[in-house]
């Protein structure tokens, strides 16, 4: 490219403004994507932090992350942007699953790890056995004697499992994951995403297991950058954030928090005005503390040439409905987790439980999760007999059982469930601190006819000059999704305002 329309284009760049409306990781990928190519950016966030449900807090004298605790490995786009930032000496991987199943006729029992979604490989293993008695063993072997599905003609992942290896393999095995793993019953999860390869491997094989089989040992030879893996970053997940923040602010990027957005509204030139709510913003919180600037009252924010929304569902539906003809709103599920950080040499003795997982109808509570026994750097932080707990309540079209409760009577009930579902008796002297946290969890990318209705909103999003959508609202639940879409629909934003639509 020639000098002179190559400095056209850095000018236009510099001239270009992009603002961002929520601060969590999508918002702040979306923005550090088009401010390193020198576009002027502005993220708006509504409350007095940045990184959304990514947030690193003290709690009983633990740093705990209430939300995101890590990421997956798989594609690599996340731990490219931690290396990026300069984290990656920070970077840990956490220690193998160690999942159980609560509320089953002979107790609680760990997950075998020759499973896929839940789905035995082997029914007549000992410890699938006992968790599903002789006739759930005896029924999931039929599935040997079926004939194998077509291609592509069972989508439902529940009623895949039930005409193949019956109730007690759903119930028991399959249930409770999907449950209380992602808030959502196996009979609304698409195979494809959730196990992607197994109904091809289904048809290979001839049998459920044998399919499982198959996924399995595809899985364990695959690439490093295609595995499944979990790392983390020791300190707590808010150094990435923090990160970001400051990589943004080096960039020339003006970041205000405390600002919740009235609305968006566009202009007969293409260019948009994003109205500020006055009365719920704080002026006192509007501005970033690290900014040369500090403005008078409520921030003025210039009118932009593209927005990107990141908020949650429910906002983000609030925000474009307004401006995008017959978009529909993406469901959402109210969620809300207590965690606990107690001090019980006996847990801390007891068999190692990442997440326990009630089989339906046994506790109130969705999970429980040990942090303490998926991260090192936490065990080591947190002391030998110090574990931190996380218990969630809520799910698809349910009210937490912690809803109407005040924070002291929420404590008590998440003590109660993590007691009966670890099996260890953990009474209120046990407990150095608590925290209780409430979020708006988008259903899962893996239900059925998610993908669909996301196609669906996001067409309608980009029929509309200047304006996109990232977070886990579309890009589905969990750091390794939000982080490349994010760069993505940072990239047609950037080509359509620079190029013209043209890449």
């Amino acid at each position: 490219m020639d000098a002179e329309p190559l400095d056209d284009l850095v000018a236009l760049a510099n001239q270009t403004h992009v603002v961002i409306i929520g601060g969590g990781i999508g918002g702040l990928v979306a923005a550090l994507s088009c401010a390193k190519i020198g576009i002027r950016v502005t993220v708006v966030e509504a409350s007095d932090r940045l990184g959304g449900m990514v947030h690193t807090i003290e709690v009983g004298g633990v740093h705990v992350d209430l939300g995101a605790e890590g990421y997956a490995t798989r594609g690599g786009a996340v731990r490219a942007l931690v290396d990026e930032l300069g984290l990656g000496d920070a970077v840990v991987a956490a220690d193998p699953r160690a999942e159980w199943i609560a509320g089953l006729p002979t107790g609680s029992a760990p997950l075998p790890a020759e499973s896929v979604c839940g789905i035995p490989e082997n029914p007549w293993d000992e410890r699938v056995r006992r968790m599903i008695g002789w006739r759930g063993t005896w029924r999931a072997y039929v599935d040997r004697l079926r004939p194998p599905l077509t291609i592509g003609q069972e989508r439902s992942l529940g009623r895949l499992v039930r005409s193949r290896m019956g109730e007690r393999v759903l119930d028991r095995l399959v249930a409770p994951l999907s449950l209380g793993g992602f808030g959502i019953h196996p009979d609304d999860v698409d195979v494809e995403v959730a196990a992607p390869g197994l109904s091809n491997a289904l048809t290979r094989s001839g049998s459920l297991a044998g399919a499982v089989a198959q996924v399995r040992a595809a899985s364990a030879v695959a690439p490093d950058t295609e595995r499944a893996g979990l790392e983390g970053i020791e300190g707590g997940m808010s150094r990435l954030v923090d990160a970001l923040r400051t990589r943004l602010l080096d960039l020339g990027a003006q970041v205000i928090v405390g600002t919740p957005v009235a609305g968006l509204e566009s202009h007969d030139d293409g260019r948009w005005t994003v109205i500020v709510d006055a009365d719920a913003a704080d002026p006192a919180d509007a501005a970033d503390p690290d900014s040369t600037a500090e403005p008078a009252g409520v921030p003025s924010i210039d009118p932009a040439d593209a927005i990107i929304v990141a908020t949650d569902a429910p906002e983000a539906h609030r925000l474009l409905a307004a401006v995008v003809p017959l978009l529909e709103p993406l469901p959402a599920s109210r969620l809300e987790v207590v965690t606990i950080v107690v001090s019980s040499p006996e847990l801390a003795a007891a068999p190692a439980r990442t997440a326990v997982y009630p089989v339906a109808g046994h506790a109130h509570a969705a999970q429980v999760t040990d942090a303490t026994a998926r991260w090192p750097w936490l065990r080591r932080a947190a002391g030998d007999s110090v574990r931190v707990l996380k218990v969630t309540f809520g799910g698809p079209g349910t009210i937490p059982a912690t809803a109407g409760l005040d924070d002291s009577a929420a404590t008590d009930l998440a003590l109660a469930e993590a007691s009966a579902l670890l099996d260890v008796r953990l009474d209120p002297s046990t407990v150095r601190g608590s925290h209780r946290a409430r979020y708006s969890q988008p259903v899962p990318i893996s239900a059925l006819g998610r993908r669909e209705a996301v196609d669906t909103a996001r067409a309608a999003v980009h029929g509309v000059t200047g304006l996109a959508e990232v977070g886990a609202s579309v890009a589905g639940t969990g750091i390794a999704q939000v982080v490349p879409d994010a760069i993505a629909e940072a990239e047609r934003v950037r080509s359509a305002v620079l190029f013209g639509g043209v890449a």
